[in-house]
């Protein structure tokens, strides 16, 4: 039984790694089989299906991201303008670029209601809202909270532009930060 399981974490490692080389579009039964270095019956004997294989996979690289926002960002607080210049930064690095491509193509996908994404999308969504939250400075409360919903609606329109050829307007966008003042 251990082995299934050691078995099933390589996969989800190699699943991880092909759908943030190759997006959504890459993510047929067969695609994933051939990706995993396996057969698709195989991915169905480790996975119930590929609603399993994608919140298995997505669920990974939501912990990837999770893991290179705190090595990039310790979990010092921040005053909102200093947090909010750092995270856009971080988010356009090119290593945060395929994260950050693949984000938008799930967030599209959950405006279609296409399952699992609605799920994982809010889960991610979640995930960052508390990380952003937990790096704001002051009183934890309802003030801090907003502030982390702003700034995470701010990161994520700079992130669009950027992955949309927006380059010049995500530039604009975040020299403009540099005079926003929170309050």
């Amino acid at each position: 039984m251990a082995s299934k399981k050691i078995q099933r974490e390589r996969v989800i490692e190699a699943l991880a790694d092909h759908v943030l080389r190759n997006g959504l579009a890459g993510t047929s039964l067969k695609q994933l089989a051939v990706a995993a270095g396996t057969s698709d019956r195989m991915l169905l004997y480790y996975f119930a299906d590929k609603i399993d294989i994608m919140t298995a996979v997505l669920g990974r690289v939501a912990e990837q991201f999770t893991g290179a926002l705190n090595l990039a960002m310790p979990a010092d607080r921040l005053p909102a303008e200093q947090l909010l210049m750092q995270t856009s930064t971080l988010i356009r690095s090119p290593a945060m670029r395929p994260i950050m491509r693949l984000w938008l193509e799930m967030v599209a996908a959950a405006a279609r209601q296409e399952p699992p994404f609605q799920a994982i999308s809010t889960s991610v969504l979640r995930q960052l809202m508390e990380w952003m939250e937990a790096r704001l400075e002051g009183e934890p409360g309802s003030d801090r909270r907003r502030h982390a919903a702003l700034l995470l609606a701010l990161v994520d329109g700079i992130a669009l532009f950027d992955m949309t050829g927006g380059t010049d307007e995500a530039d604009a966008a975040q020299a403009a930060l540099r005079h926003l003042r929170f309050t």
